[in-house]
C-alpha cells in the first residue's frame, strides 16, 4: 500500500470478529488486520462499480482480438 499518516482512533470493534479476521488473514497485529480489511472493502466496492457495466457494451461475436493483437 501507499504512504499513510497515522490518525489516532478510538473504535469499538467486536473482539471476536477481529480475532477471527486476524486468524483468517494470518496477521500478527490488530492494526494490520484492520488495514487489510479496509483495503479489501475498498477494492470490493470498486469492483462493484465495474460489474454495473456488464451488458452495457455492444458485443461483436465476429471480432477477433487475437488478429488485432497480431497487427501491433
Amino acid at each position: 500500500m501507499g504512504q499513510c499518516v497515522a490518525v489516532p482512533t478510538n473504535l469499538e470493534i467486536d473482539d471476536r470478529l477481529l480475532a477471527k479476521a486476524q486468524k483468517a488473514g494470518g496477521h500478527k497485529t490488530k492494526k494490520a488486520t484492520v488495514n487489510e480489511a479496509l483495503a479489501e472493502y475498498i477494492q470490493r466496492r470498486a469492483q462493484r462499480g465495474v460489474t454495473r457495466l456488464f451488458g452495457t457494451i455492444a458485443f461483436d461475436p465476429s471480432f477477433d482480438y487475437k488478429a488485432e493483437r497480431a497487427k501491433r
